[in-house]
């Protein structure tokens, strides 16, 4: 039997009120905690206790084993950062993030995810009902992340 898994990219540009230098430190699984209502992770490997290169941690899945993430490039001074996301017996996810001030105190987010079905029902999934999934979730992001920056607090989901 043979497979070919759908792969497809989505992308998103955010603007994020804050500089470059402070809004890429929050891009940690450790730091999510404080701005992401709902998110949850374990770390499993990591020098610093924060995100760096080759930094493994896990997230929880609905739907069957958790989901493994590994950091493959993380460039402090050029505000660029790559993981690969590995949710088993389902997809695999490349997602690369750069930042660039864009102005005074702003940042602009350019966000890719690349993704790569591993079942005929993930091809489905990403061919018909992923892009709004994904475009939810990035708005949700970059509304999440600028309250936080504006308030220093966490925005609870409606």
């Amino acid at each position: 039997m043979s497979f070919k898994g759908l792969q497809k990219t989505f992308s998103r540009v955010q603007i994020n009120r804050g500089a470059p230098e402070r809004v890429f430190p929050l891009l940690c699984p450790v730091r999510e905690k404080e701005w992401l209502e709902g998110w949850d992770y374990t770390m499993i490997h990591s020098r610093s206790g924060f995100i760096e290169r080759d930094c493994v941690f896990t997230t929880p899945n609905a739907g069957g084993a958790d989901t493994v993430w590994q950091v493959t490039r993380y460039d402090r001074e050029k505000y660029a950062i790559e993981f690969l996301r590995v949710t088993p017996a389902e997809n695999v996810v490349r997602i690369n993030i750069h930042l660039r001030e864009k102005g005074k105190g702003i940042s602009e987010t350019s966000i890719s995810y690349r993704y790569t079905a591993l079942n005929e029902r993930q091809n489905r999934f990403i061919r018909d009902e992923l892009e709004k999934q994904f475009n939810d979730s990035m708005d949700w992001w970059e509304k999440a992340i600028n309250h936080f920056l504006a308030t220093g607090t966490m925005l609870k989901k409606p």
